[in-house]
């Protein structure tokens, strides 16, 4: 019998075979990858045409990066991706491993991580199950989700009392409470600082390779791209202008030759050299 997401207490059984009122949690399951696919995207704002015949196929479970100048259509398509905005042309559906058609459970972070400052960090976690967790199922598993992202030990904080690089693993363990299937990441960790950004790069691959959800980064940032991402897209003025995947496995250590010669080959593509 499957687990739902809020699952019943369990009693527990105490030495002496009394039962004891304790209540046990089982083990979330991990979530099922949503893979995608996109066929002949237009996205059109009046007469400006954003996205131009997007053509895409992502194996579930698959993590992969979308970079180019500003303006390519990086973040609208991402967009698409997780229903914030429609296609004008075009079809996207979305697939299990097995190729099965699914609806899936998506979520977004942004480059702000736009918590509540009335709320507690758990409680701004909270928020990403959206309405009907019972109440302290919901704190419990935001607690869950906040040590996924090494912030237990703040879950009763306020947003005030952080620092950039906390605020924006808070708003990592909204969007992987409700256990995505496709996570979208909208240049989230642009506002960090270097060696921040470095420690949340890190966190990023490995909550990706333990929950094993599909993930789609939108990034300025080459090295970034290629340090996290399994395929890196390129995308210029609408169009997809180079797909290659990235044949090492993780953990990445930087300052890799292969992988610099990588990121050249796309700033070249971005750059038009």
């Amino acid at each position: 019998m499957p687990i739902g997401p809020y699952q019943q207490p369990l009693a527990f059984v105490a030495e002496g075979g009394e039962v004891d009122n304790y209540r046990v949690a089982e083990p979330r399951p991990r979530p099922e990858p949503a893979g995608l696919k996109l066929r002949d995207i237009e996205k059109r704002f009046g007469d400006n045409r954003v996205l131009r015949g997007i053509d895409l196929d992502v194996p579930a479970g698959q993590f992969i990066a979308i970079v180019g100048k500003s303006g390519c259509g990086k973040s609208t398509l991402l967009r698409l991706l997780v229903g914030l905005d429609t296609q004008s042309e075009g079809e996207i559906t979305f697939h299990d491993r097995g190729g099965q058609p699914i609806v899936p459970n998506a979520r977004i972070v942004f480059q702000e991580p736009r918590l509540l400052p009335w709320f507690d960090v758990a409680d701004n976690v909270v928020v990403g199950l959206g309405e009907g967790a019972p109440k302290s199922e919901a704190r419990r598993l935001a607690e869950e989700a906040l040590a996924e992202v090494q912030l237990a030990e703040k879950a009763r904080a306020w947003p005030s009392q952080l620092s950039g690089g906390q605020r924006q693993r808070v708003a990592l363990a909204r969007a992987l409470v409700s256990r995505p299937g496709l996570l979208a990441l909208d240049e989230p960790l642009g506002a960090l600082d270097a060696l921040t950004r470095i420690s949340m790069q890190t966190l990023l691959t490995r909550v990706w390779r333990e929950l094993g959800f599909s993930a789609v980064l939108v990034t300025h940032d080459v090295a970034e791209a290629v340090h996290l991402a399994d395929r890196v897209i390129v995308l210029d003025e609408g169009r997809i202008k180079l797909d290659l995947e990235i044949p090492h496995p993780h953990p990445r250590k930087r300052g890799d030759p292969q992988l610099a010669e990588l990121e050249g080959r796309f700033l070249s593509a971005i750059l038009g050299d």
